[in-house]
């Protein structure tokens, strides 16, 4: 059963930055596209950044220009990186992955085709 585990969450003051990691088990992550969501408290799972198999990536407007995602394929993990963080960007930030099949522009930042899900790691910022 292929598995996913983020790590990197912290507390952090606003304008500071954190790195997230996702460590991919029992399959490569340049064969699946792959996704960072967020889930703040009373609030829906959005979905942050996306990177397909291809290394396209799209990203939430809200996040444009301050994450990056990345895939790191010699030690089979995705990577974000935050910068320049807000206190609404305070979350539990979860990694998805799925094999495709679906349109990805469509729908890369949904939660609907995302298979594997890992447990989260959170992320708070203070103003």
């Amino acid at each position: 059963q292929a598995q996913l585990v983020e790590s990197g969450g912290d507390s952090v003051e606003a304008g500071g930055a954190l790195r997230l990691s996702c460590s991919a088990s029992e399959y490569s992550v340049s064969n699946y596209h792959m996704a960072w969501f967020r889930q703040a408290p009373g609030n829906e799972r959005e979905g942050v950044a996306a990177i397909a198999r291809s290394g396209a990536a799209t990203y939430a407007e809200s996040v444009q220009g301050r994450f990056t995602v990345s895939k790191d394929n010699a030690k089979n993990t995705l990577n974000l990186e935050l910068n320049s963080l807000k206190p609404e960007d305070t979350a539990m930030y979860y990694c998805a992955a799925d094999v495709g099949g679906w349109d990805w522009r469509t729908w890369a930042l949904s939660t609907k085709w995302y298979k594997v899900w890992g447990q989260g790691t959170q992320v708070n910022v203070s103003s």
